[in-house]
């Protein structure tokens, strides 16, 4: 199941956060004074290809105040469901809990059919979390939802939000060429309608990498593998979504593509046209890419 609707929040005050550095090993502090300028060019970059393609981008602007550098990626803290539920998750960083705008939710409201809310937020008092799409992989087709444990990816939220669902967990644990545990699920893989991205190298219990990999190929889909290296470069971090024509889009940034060989781009290809667009700035000051900066919506339009 994929969607031609995609909400994306447009910056205004975009920089470097040191509450997600501390666990994100993909931020790299650039110049600060720059890094909104570029980041606005590279979003509207991002946007203009995406609508150029026939996807229906929902674009709501950030606003100052409060300020919340990392509004640029809401799949974290919202995602929309074909029955019509919205999800609010707990963030780790207190800075991202602002996140959850009303001008988010009212833009929703108002251009789509919201049946009921859940709210698993509260779950931050307990110093729990569960950031949204980024700590869940949703296979919507399957109704599996791969999560990689990490501090801001956590077992029992997760299996709330399953329950509420009919989702089935799929929990393993990721660590990146160094052995330090990854952040983010969506950086690992990327669930697609015939095929999973995925760096299986990544997940270094044997019992686990076999589960998964057996996970996957229950759920009728082929195993495309990415390497380390690839993982570092974002290749991970894609999103298949609606265009205007029958192959649908496998959504990237440029430095996800050009990480990607010869033989990758063919087999990506037999079932998806491969869109990619610059968002160096973003990558490496806001340690997240293409697939972080599109929340999905199954929402009926209002």
């Amino acid at each position: 199941m994929i969607t031609q609707d995609i909400l994306m929040i447009r910056p205004v005050a975009f920089t470097y956060n040191a509450q997600t550095a501390v666990n994100n090993s993909f931020q790299q502090q650039g110049a600060a004074e720059a890094a909104q300028e570029k980041a606005l060019a590279e979003f509207d970059t991002f946007v203009s290809l995406l609508r150029s393609k026939g996807v229906r981008v929902h674009v709501v602007n950030d606003t100052l105040e409060p300020h919340t550098p990392d509004a640029i990626f809401p799949n974290n803290w919202i995602s929309f469901h074909s029955d019509g539920t919205v999800f609010l998750y707990p963030m780790y960083a207190e800075n991202r809990r602002a996140e959850r705008k009303p001008t988010v939710l009212e833009y929703i409201r108002k251009t789509f059919t919201v049946r009921q809310q859940q709210d698993l937020s509260y779950y931050e008092q307990q110093a729990l979390f569960l950031e949204g799409t980024g700590s869940m992989v949703l296979d919507r087709d399957a109704k599996i939802a791969y999560a990689c444990l990490s501090p801001r990816t956590n077992a029992t939220v997760l299996q709330q939000f399953c329950d509420a669902t009919g989702y089935t967990p799929c929990i393993f644990t990721s660590v990146d060429a160094q052995g330090a545990p990854i952040y983010h699920t969506n950086v690992v893989m990327c669930v697609a309608e015939k095929q999973v991205i995925i760096c299986i190298d990544s997940i270094p219990d044997a019992a686990e990498k076999e589960r998964v990999i057996a996970t996957i190929e229950q759920s009728g889909k082929a195993l495309v593998t990415i390497s380390f290296e690839q993982l570092a470069q974002f290749a991970g971090n894609m999103l298949q979504i609606k265009g205007n024509n029958e192959l649908p889009l496998l959504v990237m940034s440029s430095t996800a593509y050009k990480s990607l060989h010869t033989t990758q781009i063919e087999t990506l290809s037999k079932y998806s046209e491969l869109v990619h667009s610059p968002l160096n700035t973003i990558e490496t000051n806001g340690g997240g890419s293409a697939r972080c900066m599109m929340a999905e919506v199954f929402l009926t339009p209002q």
